[in-house]
């Protein structure tokens, strides 16, 4: 029997950024995404390369690098000091010691959601770090519920002591 010779094509390694003929443009145009009122990122900034993802999925997880690795650099922007140590304990593990936020986005099974995913996920967590909590106000309960609650101690109590030894006075 004949031996039939299989085609193959030489990989190429997939990196989003690639040098573009048009000057300052980046993949997305040149727009830069706005995080709030007071913050604005660049999308030349965003570095995404693509890497094989792990799980399951047969042929298509083997053979395709769809999981997106996104890399931004946190020291790029400036922010307010209570902001980035909001972002520092948000972004957790996924922040190195370089102050690079890694996002790692395999929920798709195509790049360009994977990539969208990642961008999303990275707008969000620089969004949840800037907005700022709200001071707890204390409160005092109202004069209602602490007779409420004092009247439903005593019914418990009277029931209590009802349960005692029966006396029998006659």
């Amino acid at each position: 029997m004949p031996c039939r010779a299989t085609k193959q094509t030489p990989r190429k390694p997939a990196i989003l950024r690639q040098p573009d003929s048009r000057q300052g443009s980046s993949r997305f145009g040149d727009a830069m995404l706005r995080i709030s009122r007071d913050l604005t990122i660049d999308e030349n900034d965003i570095e995404i390369s693509f890497v094989r993802a792990s799980g399951p999925g047969g042929q298509n997880v083997n053979k395709l690098s769809t999981a997106a690795q996104l890399r931004f650099d946190t020291r790029r922007l400036t922010l307010p000091a209570d902001a980035e140590a909001r972002l520092n304990r948000l972004a957790g593990q996924r922040m190195t010691k370089d102050g690079v936020i890694v996002i790692h986005a395999q929920r798709f099974r195509t790049q360009e959601r994977n990539r969208a995913d990642a961008v999303d996920r990275l707008i969000e967590l620089l969004r949840a770090a800037m907005t700022r909590p709200v001071p707890r106000r204390p409160t005092r309960p109202t004069m209602g519920s602490k007779t409420r609650r004092l009247e439903g101690k005593k019914r418990r109590s009277n029931i209590k002591a009802k349960r005692g030894t029966a006396r029998f006075d006659d």
